[in-house]
């Protein structure tokens, strides 16, 4: 159990809070974290880690403080960070050999991580190449298997499917939902689709505010009613998108435009009819990039 109590933090010489009275209580499985940039979601991953401390508040885990567990509380702890931080010079292989010694793991032990870490991140054959050779997207899969190597129970992952080919985002999401039973893992990202299938409950934070922590089909409930579509003719497309929030267009029929709307009220449009709400629709209704009134709600 990690429990978050109260957590605030501001920068110095920062006018604004990053993150602001945050209170959460996780157990075993999946969390998503969703926010535009600025949304505090770095300074979350940094308080959990211990990598920072908060101005106020406390992280706890089975109820002990995470300062008091010291060395206890990282064997534990499995991180990936967003930046590729990897030793150029360094095979695929010798990095992991390096972070299972870091990580006080037996050689045996090890030996058999490296070698079933590698096969699930698609590396096996370029174990021997490297790094500094490596594409953005295979740096990417390496850190996600050095933060598997101890086996945690707590396990931080920041935009780890960021750079990877679809078919291996499938695959690691795939991974990431089967070894969740028994340990929490909390998933930042900026790729809705990552967590919309996997996520036990998605953590929407916006300006250091934790808006709501709740699972998938909540949160789409919660927008029923307030998604549209219309199909509009192509010199309308500009005077729609200044007068609603909308979160799709695409070719329809007849050279018309399939108009996808975010609206509080009916749009006044042709043929406007109530559609499914999917993740998207419900992040781009939190987190708009315009603060003005977008037909009678507050977009942002």
């Amino acid at each position: 159990m990690l429990t978050l109590t109260h957590l605030t933090h501001r920068y110095p010489r920062s006018p604004a809070t990053a993150l602001a009275d945050l209170t959460l209580t996780l157990s075993p499985g999946v969390y998503g974290i969703l926010g535009p940039n600025g949304s505090g979601k770095t300074t979350l991953m940094n308080i959990i880690t211990d990598n920072l401390t908060p101005t106020s508040g406390e992280v706890a885990w089975n109820g002990t403080p995470i300062r008091k567990l010291g060395r206890d509380y990282r064997e534990l702890l499995g991180y990936m960070p967003q930046h590729q931080g990897v030793y150029d010079d360094f095979t695929a292989n010798r990095f992991l050999w390096y972070m299972s010694t870091l990580k006080g793991l037996k050689k045996s032990e090890a030996a058999e991580k490296i070698d079933r870490l590698l096969t699930l991140v698609n590396l096996r054959d370029d174990a021997h190449r490297r790094m500094g050779a490596f594409s953005g997207g295979m740096k990417q899969r390496i850190l996600i298997a050095q933060a598997l190597l101890n086996d945690p129970k707590l396990l931080i992952l920041d935009e780890p499917t960021a750079g990877l080919d679809p078919k291996e985002r499938i695959r690691i999401r795939n991974f990431i939902s089967s070894i969740a039973s028994d340990k929490i893992v909390l998933l930042a990202t900026h790729v809705v689709g990552d967590v919309e299938c996997i996520a036990r409950e998605i953590l929407l934070l916006k300006r250091g505010v934790l808006v709501t922590c709740a699972p998938t089909s909540q949160l789409i409930e919660d927008v029923e009613g307030k998604v549209w579509q219309a199909d509009i003719p192509p010199e309308r497309v500009g005077e729609i998108s200044v007068q609603y929030l909308v979160s799709n267009l695409a070719a329809a029929t007849g050279g018309l435009i399939a108009a996808r709307v975010i609206s509080e009220t009916v749009p006044e449009l042709p043929g406007v009819h109530p559609v499914r709400p999917t993740l998207e629709d419900v992040y781009l209704y939190h987190f708009s990039d315009t603060d003005e009134t977008v037909h009678g709600r507050a977009a942002g």
